[in-house]
This record gives structure tokens, C-alpha cells and sequence, in this order.
């Protein structure tokens, strides 16, 4: 993957939210969370190169972007966090103002035509099958018409954390998910499995609210 573009892009928004976040949530002080980002960009632009090119119409490349910019800051600190701590250092680097800002725009276009459209296509294109690093997903309407869920069988996340040692950390990035619904305003995220925990697959339930 090329890293000009839209993870050069995303590195420029959120880097500065992922090293003030190293002090404010971990506890490091400013010098090693200094040291940590110039090690995390060098090791990030690495995963960049070293990640697949996804095709035009997939639409989870933002997602193993940001899975490889966590990854590197991941593998970088002087000590390994908890799971529970990592959620807690990735939930405040990434929900930004601009962050919060597209969560509800996108909120505003839950359950539109629009959005039904995109998540059967979605579901057809089956990238995952020819790329590792991208998902394979089942849209599943509820039959009460109360909302959806999109059913994942593949997960790029969990192939790229395992390949560089972060298996048990993956949970820190499907909590966001419950984070992103909320600030979304549309929705209530539901969820009983996911593969990092060992389940059949990651269910993403949206609710009507």
C-alpha cells in the first residue's frame, strides 16, 4: 500500500492525539512520548509499505490503516498495557472533535437507501478472499425492520495484530465500535461475538433508536 494518500492523511490528523494520549492516559512523560511517536511513524510507514493495496470499492482500508497506526504506537511503548487499558488509550486518540464531528454525519445516513445499498455491496464483494488484510462481512436485516447487523466471518484487524504479536491486545479496537455507534446518535450497538475472543464471528448489531 502506498503511504500517500489517505494514511499519510490519517497520520497528520491523529498522531498528535495518539502522543498527547501517551501522556494523558498511559502516564509517560513528554520526552518518552517524544521517542515513542518518532519510533510508531517510522515503524507505521513500514506497515503501510508492507500491507496490500485494496481494491476501490472496499471499504475497510480506513480500518487496517488505523489498526496499523495503534499497532505501531502499540509496539513501541516501554511497557505493554492491558487490553482494557489499550481500549481506553485508542478510544481517547481517536475520538477527536473532527472524529465526533463524522461520527454524526455519518449517523445521519444510518438505515438511508444509501446506506442499506452500501452494506449489501459490501457483503457481495467478499474482498477478504483475495486480500488478508480486509474482512468479509453478511448483511443481516432485523426481520422486525428495527435495524441491522453486518456479520464479520474475516477480520483484517486480527491477521495483521497476530502477525506482529498483538493478539491479545485486538480488543482495544472492537471496543471503538460501541464508542463510534454512540457518538454516531442513530444507533445502538449490539454485540455478543468477536473472533479475537474466540467466537464464530463479529457481530455488529445496529439498532434503531
Amino acid at each position: 500500500m502506498k503511504y500517500f494518500g489517505m494514511p499519510a492523511g490519517m497520520w497528520l490528523l491523529f498522531s498528535s492525539s495518539f502522543r498527547k494520549q501517551l501522556t494523558d492516559t498511559l502516564g509517560y512523560d513528554t520526552t518518552t512520548a517524544k521517542s515513542v511517536t518518532e519510533k510508531a511513524e517510522h515503524l507505521y510507514r513500514k506497515l503501510i509499505a508492507y500491507l496490500p493495496e485494496f481494491e476501490q470499492k472496499d471499504r475497510f482500508k480506513m480500518n487496517i490503516v488505523n489498526c496499523a497506526m495503534l499497532s505501531a504506537f502499540l509496539q513501541n511503548l516501554p511497557e505493554r498495557p492491558s487490553a482494557d487499558k489499550a481500549a481506553e488509550y485508542y478510544k481517547k486518540s481517536m475520538m477527536t472533535k473532527p472524529m465526533r464531528w463524522f461520527c454524526r454525519m455519518s449517523g445521519k445516513k444510518k438505515f438511508t437507501e444509501k446506506d442499506i445499498r452500501g452494506m449489501k455491496e459490501t457483503a457481495a464483494l467478499r474482498a477478504a478472499d483475495r486480500n488478508p488484510y480486509s474482512w468479509n462481512m453478511d448483511y443481516l436485516p432485523y426481520e422486525d425492520g428495527s435495524g441491522y447487523e453486518a456479520r464479520f466471518t474475516k477480520c483484517g484487524i486480527c491477521t495483521l495484530m497476530k502477525e506482529l504479536g498483538l493478539e491479545d491486545l485486538i480488543p482495544a479496537m472492537c471496543r471503538l465500535d460501541y464508542t463510534m455507534s454512540e457518538a454516531g446518535g442513530a444507533s445502538e450497538f449490539v454485540r455478543e461475538y468477536t473472533i479475537a475472543s474466540g467466537g464464530p464471528y463479529c457481530d455488529c448489531g445496529y439498532k434503531r433508536i
